[in-house]
Protein backbone atom coordinates (compact mmCIF):
# COMPACT_ATOMS: atom_id res chain seq x y z
CA UNK A 1 0.00 0.00 0.00
CA UNK A 2 1.30 3.46 -0.89
CA UNK A 3 0.28 6.89 0.26
CA UNK A 4 -1.30 7.50 -3.14
CA UNK A 5 -3.58 4.50 -2.74
CA UNK A 6 -4.99 6.08 0.39
CA UNK A 7 -6.52 8.93 -1.63
CA UNK A 8 -8.26 6.72 -4.21
CA UNK A 9 -11.23 4.40 -4.21
CA UNK A 10 -8.89 1.72 -2.77
CA UNK A 11 -9.36 3.33 0.62
CA UNK A 12 -13.09 2.55 0.66
CA UNK A 13 -12.25 -1.11 0.11
CA UNK A 14 -9.75 -1.07 2.97
CA UNK A 15 -12.34 0.42 5.33
CA UNK A 16 -14.89 -2.19 4.28
CA UNK A 17 -12.45 -5.05 4.91
CA UNK A 18 -11.83 -3.70 8.41
CA UNK A 19 -15.53 -3.83 9.24
CA UNK A 20 -16.73 -0.45 8.02
CA UNK A 21 -16.67 3.09 9.36
CA UNK A 22 -19.04 2.48 12.27
CA UNK A 23 -17.03 -0.50 13.55
CA UNK A 24 -13.75 1.40 13.22
CA UNK A 25 -15.21 4.38 15.06
CA UNK A 26 -16.30 2.18 17.97
CA UNK A 27 -13.01 0.27 18.24
CA UNK A 28 -11.02 3.53 18.10
CA UNK A 29 -13.05 4.96 20.97
CA UNK A 30 -12.85 1.71 22.97
CA UNK A 31 -9.04 1.76 22.76
CA UNK A 32 -8.87 5.55 23.34
CA UNK A 33 -7.15 6.13 20.01
CA UNK A 34 -9.91 8.56 19.00
CA UNK A 35 -11.90 10.38 21.68
CA UNK A 36 -13.33 13.48 20.06
CA UNK A 37 -13.46 15.19 16.68
CA UNK A 38 -11.17 18.20 16.55
CA UNK A 39 -8.30 18.44 14.12
CA UNK A 40 -9.32 15.01 12.76
CA UNK A 41 -13.01 14.52 12.06
CA UNK A 42 -13.43 10.72 12.24
CA UNK A 43 -11.64 7.56 13.24
CA UNK A 44 -11.52 6.53 9.58
CA UNK A 45 -9.62 9.74 8.79
CA UNK A 46 -7.26 9.04 11.69
CA UNK A 47 -6.51 5.54 10.41
CA UNK A 48 -5.93 6.88 6.92
CA UNK A 49 -3.48 9.44 8.29
CA UNK A 50 -1.59 6.95 10.46
CA UNK A 51 -1.25 4.44 7.61
CA UNK A 52 -0.06 7.16 5.25
CA UNK A 53 2.75 8.01 7.66
CA UNK A 54 3.69 4.45 8.67
CA UNK A 55 3.64 2.99 5.16
CA UNK A 56 5.13 6.00 3.39
CA UNK A 57 8.73 7.12 3.13
CA UNK A 58 8.25 10.70 4.31
CA UNK A 59 8.46 12.25 7.74
CA UNK A 60 5.85 13.55 10.13
CA UNK A 61 5.95 17.12 8.84
CA UNK A 62 5.54 16.06 5.22
CA UNK A 63 2.67 13.74 6.10
CA UNK A 64 0.92 16.48 8.08
CA UNK A 65 1.30 18.85 5.12
CA UNK A 66 -0.12 16.20 2.76
CA UNK A 67 -3.15 15.73 5.05
CA UNK A 68 -3.80 19.49 5.09
CA UNK A 69 -3.45 19.75 1.32
CA UNK A 70 -6.13 17.15 0.63
CA UNK A 71 -8.43 18.34 3.39
CA UNK A 72 -8.03 15.20 5.49
CA UNK A 73 -6.82 16.92 8.68
CA UNK A 74 -5.23 20.14 9.85
CA UNK A 75 -2.58 19.40 12.48
CA UNK A 76 1.14 19.84 13.13
CA UNK A 77 3.83 17.19 12.99
CA UNK A 78 3.99 17.18 16.80
CA UNK A 79 0.22 16.60 17.02
CA UNK A 80 0.53 13.77 14.49
CA UNK A 81 3.23 12.13 16.62
CA UNK A 82 0.95 12.34 19.67
CA UNK A 83 -1.91 10.75 17.74
CA UNK A 84 0.39 8.00 16.51
CA UNK A 85 1.44 7.14 20.05
CA UNK A 86 -2.18 6.66 21.09
CA UNK A 87 -2.95 4.24 18.27
CA UNK A 88 -0.93 1.23 19.44
CA UNK A 89 -3.79 -0.65 21.12
CA UNK A 90 -6.16 0.17 18.29
CA UNK A 91 -3.81 -1.11 15.59
CA UNK A 92 -3.10 -4.25 17.63
CA UNK A 93 -6.84 -4.88 17.84
CA UNK A 94 -7.25 -4.40 14.10
CA UNK A 95 -4.35 -6.78 13.37
CA UNK A 96 -5.87 -9.46 15.61
CA UNK A 97 -9.26 -9.12 13.95
CA UNK A 98 -7.69 -9.29 10.51
CA UNK A 99 -5.80 -12.48 11.43
CA UNK A 100 -8.98 -14.09 12.73
CA UNK A 101 -10.87 -13.10 9.58
CA UNK A 102 -8.15 -14.60 7.37
CA UNK A 103 -8.40 -18.02 9.01
CA UNK A 104 -10.74 -20.54 7.35
CA UNK A 105 -14.29 -20.48 8.69
CA UNK A 106 -14.03 -24.02 10.07
CA UNK A 107 -11.02 -23.15 12.23
CA UNK A 108 -12.56 -20.12 13.92
CA UNK A 109 -12.88 -20.55 17.64
CA UNK A 110 -10.00 -23.06 17.67
CA UNK A 111 -6.44 -22.43 18.77
CA UNK A 112 -3.95 -22.67 15.90
CA UNK A 113 -0.46 -23.56 17.13
CA UNK A 114 2.57 -23.41 14.86
CA UNK A 115 5.38 -25.66 16.12
CA UNK A 116 9.02 -25.03 15.25
CA UNK A 117 12.46 -24.48 16.76
CA UNK A 118 15.28 -22.00 16.32
CA UNK A 119 18.87 -22.09 17.50
CA UNK A 120 21.55 -19.79 18.85
CA UNK A 121 25.22 -20.79 19.06
CA UNK A 122 27.05 -21.54 22.28
CA UNK A 123 30.28 -19.71 22.94
CA UNK A 124 33.64 -21.21 22.08
CA UNK A 125 35.53 -22.53 19.06
CA UNK A 126 33.32 -25.59 18.62
CA UNK A 127 30.22 -23.43 18.47
CA UNK A 128 31.60 -21.47 15.54
CA UNK A 129 31.66 -24.72 13.57
CA UNK A 130 28.00 -25.34 14.37
CA UNK A 131 28.72 -28.20 16.74
CA UNK A 132 27.26 -26.64 19.89
CA UNK A 133 23.89 -24.95 19.92
CA UNK A 134 21.06 -23.88 22.15
CA UNK A 135 17.75 -25.02 20.65
CA UNK A 136 14.57 -23.09 21.49
CA UNK A 137 11.46 -25.23 20.95
CA UNK A 138 8.47 -22.97 20.43
CA UNK A 139 4.74 -22.80 19.84
CA UNK A 140 3.33 -19.68 18.18
CA UNK A 141 -0.38 -19.23 18.86
CA UNK A 142 -2.92 -17.74 16.47
CA UNK A 143 -4.99 -15.60 16.35
CA UNK A 144 -3.31 -14.19 19.51
CA UNK A 145 -0.12 -13.71 17.46
CA UNK A 146 1.99 -14.61 20.49
CA UNK A 147 4.51 -17.23 21.51
CA UNK A 148 2.55 -19.63 23.69
CA UNK A 149 5.33 -21.98 24.82
CA UNK A 150 9.13 -22.14 25.03
CA UNK A 151 11.43 -25.00 25.96
CA UNK A 152 15.21 -24.63 25.95
CA UNK A 153 17.58 -27.55 25.28
CA UNK A 154 21.03 -28.04 23.87
CA UNK A 155 21.64 -29.47 20.40
CA UNK A 156 20.76 -32.97 21.63
CA UNK A 157 17.15 -31.96 22.36
CA UNK A 158 15.32 -33.27 19.30
CA UNK A 159 12.49 -31.49 17.50
CA UNK A 160 9.50 -33.68 18.33
CA UNK A 161 5.87 -32.92 17.58
CA UNK A 162 4.62 -33.80 21.07
CA UNK A 163 7.37 -32.03 23.05
CA UNK A 164 5.11 -29.03 23.64
CA UNK A 165 1.99 -29.84 25.72
CA UNK A 166 -1.19 -30.27 23.69
CA UNK A 167 -4.20 -28.00 24.18
CA UNK A 168 -7.45 -29.87 23.60
CA UNK A 169 -9.05 -28.87 20.31
CA UNK A 170 -5.96 -27.15 18.87
CA UNK A 171 -4.81 -27.39 15.25
CA UNK A 172 -1.06 -28.08 15.33
CA UNK A 173 0.88 -27.00 12.22
CA UNK A 174 4.48 -28.02 11.55
CA UNK A 175 7.01 -28.50 8.77
CA UNK A 176 8.39 -31.76 7.42
CA UNK A 177 10.87 -32.29 10.27
CA UNK A 178 7.87 -33.14 12.45
CA UNK A 179 6.42 -35.90 10.29
CA UNK A 180 6.74 -38.42 13.12
CA UNK A 181 3.89 -40.97 12.97
CA UNK A 182 4.12 -42.28 16.54
CA UNK A 183 4.24 -38.76 17.94
CA UNK A 184 1.43 -37.62 15.65
CA UNK A 185 -0.65 -40.42 17.17
CA UNK A 186 0.08 -39.09 20.67
CA UNK A 187 -1.12 -35.62 19.67
CA UNK A 188 -4.30 -37.00 18.09
CA UNK A 189 -5.05 -39.06 21.21
CA UNK A 190 -5.25 -35.78 23.14
CA UNK A 191 -8.13 -34.47 20.96
CA UNK A 192 -6.05 -32.21 18.75
CA UNK A 193 -5.64 -32.09 14.97
CA UNK A 194 -2.45 -31.84 12.93
CA UNK A 195 -1.38 -30.34 9.62
CA UNK A 196 2.19 -31.27 8.69
CA UNK A 197 4.23 -30.82 5.56
CA UNK A 198 5.78 -34.01 4.22
CA UNK A 199 8.58 -35.23 1.99
CA UNK A 200 7.82 -37.92 -0.53
CA UNK A 201 10.30 -40.38 1.03
CA UNK A 202 10.13 -39.64 4.75
CA UNK A 203 7.07 -41.78 5.45
CA UNK A 204 5.84 -45.30 4.69
CA UNK A 205 2.77 -44.52 2.60
CA UNK A 206 0.03 -47.18 2.66
CA UNK A 207 -3.53 -47.65 1.37
CA UNK A 208 -6.48 -48.90 3.43
CA UNK A 209 -5.39 -52.53 2.85
CA UNK A 210 -1.86 -51.88 4.06
CA UNK A 211 -0.31 -51.99 0.58
CA UNK A 212 2.40 -49.47 -0.34
CA UNK A 213 1.31 -46.32 -2.16
CA UNK A 214 3.68 -45.05 -4.85
CA UNK A 215 3.57 -41.29 -4.36
CA UNK A 216 5.42 -40.61 -7.60
CA UNK A 217 2.77 -42.59 -9.49
CA UNK A 218 0.08 -40.54 -7.74
CA UNK A 219 1.84 -37.36 -8.89
CA UNK A 220 1.93 -38.56 -12.50
CA UNK A 221 -1.78 -39.40 -12.46
CA UNK A 222 -2.68 -36.00 -11.03
CA UNK A 223 -0.30 -34.02 -13.23
CA UNK A 224 -3.04 -32.42 -15.32
CA UNK A 225 -5.31 -31.30 -12.47
CA UNK A 226 -2.39 -30.48 -10.15
CA UNK A 227 -4.19 -31.62 -7.00
CA UNK A 228 -4.36 -34.70 -4.77
CA UNK A 229 -6.73 -34.95 -1.80
CA UNK A 230 -7.27 -38.51 -0.62
CA UNK A 231 -7.15 -40.77 2.44
CA UNK A 232 -3.72 -42.16 3.28
CA UNK A 233 -2.20 -44.39 5.93
CA UNK A 234 1.30 -43.99 7.33
CA UNK A 235 3.19 -46.95 8.78
CA UNK A 236 4.35 -46.71 12.39
CA UNK A 237 7.14 -48.31 14.40
CA UNK A 238 4.55 -49.38 16.95
CA UNK A 239 0.80 -49.71 16.60
CA UNK A 240 -1.52 -49.75 13.62
CA UNK A 241 -0.88 -47.52 10.62
CA UNK A 242 -2.00 -43.96 11.15
CA UNK A 243 -5.09 -42.92 9.19
CA UNK A 244 -4.64 -39.42 7.79
CA UNK A 245 -5.43 -37.37 4.72
CA UNK A 246 -2.93 -36.63 1.96
CA UNK A 247 -3.15 -33.19 0.32
CA UNK A 248 -0.68 -32.36 -2.45
CA UNK A 249 -0.71 -29.35 -4.74
CA UNK A 250 1.45 -28.83 -7.80
CA UNK A 251 3.78 -25.84 -7.42
CA UNK A 252 4.27 -23.04 -9.88
CA UNK A 253 7.11 -23.51 -12.35
CA UNK A 254 9.27 -20.98 -10.52
CA UNK A 255 8.71 -22.58 -7.10
CA UNK A 256 9.37 -26.07 -8.47
CA UNK A 257 12.64 -24.99 -10.09
CA UNK A 258 13.76 -23.38 -6.83
CA UNK A 259 13.02 -26.65 -4.99
CA UNK A 260 15.04 -28.61 -7.54
CA UNK A 261 18.01 -26.26 -7.08
CA UNK A 262 17.87 -26.84 -3.33
CA UNK A 263 17.72 -30.62 -3.86
CA UNK A 264 20.76 -30.57 -6.16
CA UNK A 265 22.69 -28.38 -3.73
CA UNK A 266 21.95 -30.72 -0.82
CA UNK A 267 22.96 -33.75 -2.88
CA UNK A 268 26.30 -32.16 -3.76
CA UNK A 269 26.98 -31.41 -0.12
CA UNK A 270 26.29 -35.04 0.77
CA UNK A 271 28.46 -36.33 -2.07
CA UNK A 272 25.84 -38.00 -4.26
CA UNK A 273 23.68 -37.28 -7.28
CA UNK A 274 20.07 -36.22 -6.75
CA UNK A 275 17.55 -38.91 -7.69
CA UNK A 276 14.98 -38.57 -10.48
CA UNK A 277 12.23 -39.19 -7.90
CA UNK A 278 13.36 -36.25 -5.78
CA UNK A 279 13.37 -33.97 -8.83
CA UNK A 280 9.88 -35.13 -9.79
CA UNK A 281 8.56 -34.67 -6.24
CA UNK A 282 9.97 -31.13 -6.20
CA UNK A 283 7.00 -30.14 -8.36
CA UNK A 284 4.63 -30.80 -5.47
CA UNK A 285 3.84 -29.37 -2.04
CA UNK A 286 2.88 -32.37 0.10
CA UNK A 287 0.92 -32.23 3.37
CA UNK A 288 -0.82 -34.67 5.68
CA UNK A 289 -3.59 -33.74 8.06
CA UNK A 290 -6.19 -35.18 10.40
CA UNK A 291 -8.69 -32.43 9.54
CA UNK A 292 -11.76 -33.87 7.77
CA UNK A 293 -12.48 -32.82 4.17
CA UNK A 294 -16.15 -32.16 4.99
CA UNK A 295 -15.21 -29.30 7.33
CA UNK A 296 -11.84 -28.38 5.82
CA UNK A 297 -11.80 -28.52 2.00
CA UNK A 298 -8.52 -28.36 0.15
CA UNK A 299 -8.51 -24.55 -0.06
CA UNK A 300 -8.81 -24.32 3.74
CA UNK A 301 -5.90 -26.72 4.25
CA UNK A 302 -3.71 -24.57 2.02
CA UNK A 303 -4.82 -21.38 3.81
CA UNK A 304 -4.00 -22.91 7.19
CA UNK A 305 -0.54 -24.07 6.18
CA UNK A 306 0.27 -20.63 4.77
CA UNK A 307 -0.02 -19.35 8.34
CA UNK A 308 3.21 -21.20 9.21
CA UNK A 309 5.32 -18.21 8.14
CA UNK A 310 4.05 -16.35 11.23
CA UNK A 311 6.47 -18.24 13.51
CA UNK A 312 9.37 -17.27 11.24
CA UNK A 313 8.46 -13.63 11.82
CA UNK A 314 8.21 -14.36 15.54
CA UNK A 315 11.77 -15.74 15.55
CA UNK A 316 12.98 -12.73 13.58
CA UNK A 317 11.42 -10.44 16.18
CA UNK A 318 13.06 -12.43 18.95
CA UNK A 319 16.52 -12.08 17.39
CA UNK A 320 16.32 -8.57 15.96
CA UNK A 321 14.01 -6.63 18.29
CA UNK A 322 15.19 -8.31 21.50
CA UNK A 323 18.71 -8.95 20.21
CA UNK A 324 18.91 -12.66 21.04
CA UNK A 325 22.24 -14.12 19.96
CA UNK A 326 24.73 -16.60 21.27
CA UNK A 327 25.46 -16.07 24.98
CA UNK A 328 28.90 -14.57 25.59
CA UNK A 329 30.17 -17.13 28.10
CA UNK A 330 31.00 -20.80 27.72
CA UNK A 331 29.79 -21.70 31.22
CA UNK A 332 26.31 -23.21 30.86
CA UNK A 333 25.35 -22.02 34.35
CA UNK A 334 25.42 -18.45 33.07
CA UNK A 335 24.68 -19.07 29.39
CA UNK A 336 21.35 -20.78 30.04
CA UNK A 337 19.92 -17.89 32.14
CA UNK A 338 21.15 -15.49 29.44
CA UNK A 339 19.01 -17.18 26.79
CA UNK A 340 16.05 -17.61 29.15
CA UNK A 341 16.16 -13.90 30.02
CA UNK A 342 15.71 -13.03 26.36
CA UNK A 343 12.77 -15.41 26.08
CA UNK A 344 11.18 -13.78 29.12
CA UNK A 345 11.58 -10.31 27.63
CA UNK A 346 9.95 -11.24 24.31
CA UNK A 347 7.00 -12.69 26.20
CA UNK A 348 6.67 -9.48 28.20
CA UNK A 349 7.10 -7.19 25.21
CA UNK A 350 4.88 -8.93 22.68
CA UNK A 351 1.60 -7.60 24.12
CA UNK A 352 3.16 -4.16 24.52
CA UNK A 353 5.32 -3.88 21.44
CA UNK A 354 3.22 -1.06 20.01
CA UNK A 355 3.91 0.87 23.19
CA UNK A 356 7.60 1.10 22.30
CA UNK A 357 6.72 4.21 20.35
CA UNK A 358 6.26 5.98 23.70
CA UNK A 359 9.90 5.55 24.67
CA UNK A 360 12.23 8.57 24.37
CA UNK A 361 14.67 6.70 22.12
CA UNK A 362 11.84 5.71 19.78
CA UNK A 363 10.55 9.30 19.66
CA UNK A 364 14.04 10.61 18.91
CA UNK A 365 14.33 8.22 15.97
CA UNK A 366 11.13 9.43 14.34
CA UNK A 367 11.71 11.78 11.40
CA UNK A 368 10.31 15.13 12.57
CA UNK A 369 11.04 16.81 9.27
CA UNK A 370 10.74 15.82 5.67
Amino acid sequence: MTRESLVTQDWEGIVARLGGATTLEQSARDTKAFLRARAIATAVDLLRLILAYCLGDRGLRSTAAWATAIGLANLSNVALLQRLRRCGDWLALLVGEALAAAAPQASRGRLIRIIDATTVPKAGAAAKKGNKLWRIHSAFDLPRERFGHFELTDQHGGETLDRIPVVKGEIRIADRAYLQPDRIALVLEQDADVLIRAGWRNARWLDAEGKPVDLLAEFRKASDCGLIDRPIFIGRKSGKPLALRLVAVKKSGQAAEAARRVARRQARKQGHQVSKGTLAAADWMIMVTSLPPEAFPTADILALYRLRWRIELGFKRLKSLIGLKGPPGADERSARPYVLAHLLIILLLEPLVDGLEDSPRWAESLPLAA
